[in-house]
């Protein structure tokens, strides 16, 4: 939809995905780049992307990374008189560049790590769950710390803006129309179970694969999550195809659920978003936001 509404308003996408920046893990992170490239008239249009293939796997991109790379892709993009269109899932990176959210790099604090190694991820959720009440934060959320390592470093983070704490909304905030696609439940669990099934045929574990034999390791690839964490376990030989695909499915519905939870939790902070019903044809879409625009 945003690629559409692109080529009708010269706009170009800004990737708001926290995962799609690496290089390399395209199928596991659902870049779809085949979708930037539209049929018009018989003519293929090439519509322009940012922040999608910016790092190389086995790094730890991180928000403040993120929000300085979105100020210098959004001043580019208006700079040449394009329409920046920013598009994604990661619910907090678009939060925090539409706001405007101060932020620091946080290093890391290894005396904090040792005193939590060993911990199971529900200890290190509950420590998360205090800190953020301690902090009135909206930094993380359950979608964030799926694997103990994530916990860790997000308890890090909350440790730091506790110890350190700095005005919130420094950056200036960005004048933006918002539009959600708001799809029945049902029909939204159906796409993903198809949609899974799609990307295992198009060779999402011998992309993982790949990834390993470069000599990226285990631990930095469950980092990542959902996918990653799900096929990489399967791949090392601690789940089965059958369970790997169980609980792979159970966690993309339950994240997309928790997406939805963090939209709806933007709204109470101050944000309007406008809902488009998702089984309309795409040009009847479209239509509804230019005529928002």
């Amino acid at each position: 939809m945003a690629a559409a509404l692109a080529q009708r308003i010269g706009g170009e996408i800004v990737s708001a995905d926290s995962r799609q920046v690496y290089r390399r893990m395209d199928i596991g992170t659902g870049k779809d780049l085949g979708d930037y490239k539209l049929n018009v008239n018989h003519e293929t249009i090439n519509i322009p992307y940012h922040l999608i293939d910016i790092c190389e796997p086995g790094t730890k991109y991180n928000l403040f990374q993120y929000q300085q790379d979105f100020f210098d892709a959004y001043n580019d993009i208006i700079g040449r008189g394009k329409t920046p269109i920013l598009c994604g899932g990661t619910g907090l990176y678009i939060e925090a560049v539409l706001k405007g959210y101060k932020l620091s790099p946080v290093p890391q604090n290894q005396s904090l790590r040792d005193s939590l190694e060993g911990k199971t991820l529900e200890e290190l959720t509950s420590m998360l769950a205090s800190l953020k009440q301690k902090a009135g934060s909206v930094m993380h959320n359950k979608t964030d710390v799926d694997s103990c390592q994530r916990a860790i470093r997000a308890i890090e983070i909350e440790t730091y803006n506790i110890e350190h704490p700095m005005p919130l909304r420094e950056l200036p905030p960005i004048d933006s129309l918002i539009v959600g696609v708001n799809i029945d439940r049902d029909l939204r669990r159906e796409k993903i179970t198809r949609r899974l099934k799609a990307r295992l045929d198009e060779g999402m574990v011998e992309e993982v694969r790949g990834l390993m034999a470069e000599g990226i390791p285990a631990e930095d690839l469950i980092y990542y999550g959902l996918e990653y964490k799900y096929l990489t376990e399967y791949i090392i030989g601690n789940l089965s195809y059958d369970e790997m695909f169980r609980q792979l499915e159970i966690a993309i519905h339950q994240f997309a659920k928790r997406q939805m939870t963090w939209f709806r939790g933007m709204e109470r902070r101050g944000f309007t978003i406008h809902w488009i019903d998702a089984v309309l044809p795409m040009d009847e879409k479209v239509e509804q936001i230019l005529q928002m625009v």
